[in-house]
């Protein structure tokens, strides 16, 4: 029998889902942000669970050197909570950091309809085909591509979506997920999605999905995955008052190596054909791209066809 997913409504409460993010500390505009930064590595010099990553990390020589140290500190960390005082240093600078980035309004951005007025794809008025940071997106919701311990990626600095997520949102983010995954007690089944706040991000909440992991060639099975882990993504955001809007990365199309083409069609589909089921559930789906080729796939895809699949 194949493990099941834990349901939503049995780690709701426990990671407080419907309550508003509130920071142990805000940002100060007076505040250095590299004086936050090597004050939260001294903070954490007296952690435990902090100190393999500031044993193997590079040298803060200088303040860029400071903040990939730190980085890399909380992408090794193992969850758990954080010394109070270095959680709200670590607050104030994740604030700061989140308005030197900026935000983009999801519900601004162009539809597919008002970027290709002539495509025929059958739900253009109700998403967008975006090329930007997820990290910078006001969404109420965001899509997490996730592994199947659903702690974040490991690996300092590593490229991947679910590496950027966490280092923005911060380490509740993980306590949050290690929270969730240990009530469920196995690792996340691929095609099913799991929710959590999304703390330091614009976005309010994270999806979190696990989808195929492609060798080559695709096999029958990888196609339903896929499929599933945007449904589950729609279904689970339906369940949560207040999401109208969910932005979706390419889920599966980084390092899990599925083809970006077939990947941009089945993402199209599945979200045109969830929307058709569920008239008026959202205002807004938004479909980001990373790289120029990931954009390209999804014009190809909206431009290619005369009806969707």
């Amino acid at each position: 029998m194949s493990p099941t997913s834990l349901p939503l409504a049995a780690y709701r409460a426990v990671i407080a889902l419907d309550e508003p993010f509130r920071p142990d500390a805000v940002h100060d505009a007076g505040a250095r942000s590299a004086d936050l930064v090597r004050e939260v590595l001294d903070l954490l010099a007296d952690d435990p669970a902090a100190r393999p990553g500031l044993h193997s990390g590079p040298a803060a020589r200088t303040d860029d050197d400071a903040r990939r140290l730190l980085r890399a500190v909380l992408t090794v960390r193992e969850p758990g909570p954080l010394p109070a005082q270095a959680a709200r240093v670590l607050d104030a600078l994740l604030a700061g950091e989140r308005l030197a980035r900026g935000t983009t309004d999801a519900a601004a951005l162009p539809t597919i309809r008002d970027t290709l007025p002539h495509t025929t794809y059958a739900a253009a008025d109700r998403t967008v085909l975006w090329q930007g940071d997820l990290t910078t997106l006001c969404a109420d919701a965001v899509v997490n591509a996730a592994n199947s311990a659903l702690l974040g990626c490991f690996r300092p600095m590593h490229p991947c979506i679910d590496n950027a997520l966490h280092a923005a949102a911060g380490p509740r983010l993980r306590a949050d997920c290690h929270t969730i995954m240990s009530r469920q007690g196995h690792p996340e089944p691929t095609g099913t999605a799991k929710i959590t706040r999304g703390y330091h991000l614009p976005a309010r909440y994270v999806l979190h999905t696990v989808g195929p992991i492609v060798d080559d060639p695709v096999l029958p099975e990888h196609p339903q995955s896929l499929a599933a882990s945007y449904r589950a993504c729609l279904d689970l955001a339906a369940d949560v008052d207040g999401i109208r809007s969910v932005a979706f990365c390419g889920i599966s199309t980084g390092v899990f190596g599925y083809p970006k083409a077939p990947a941009a069609r089945i993402a199209l589909d599945t979200v045109a054909e969830w929307l058709d089921l569920h008239p008026g559930r959202l205002d807004r789906v938004i479909f980001d791209v990373y790289a120029d080729d990931d954009r390209a796939a999804y014009l190809r895809a909206l431009t290619e066809r005369t009806q969707p699949r």
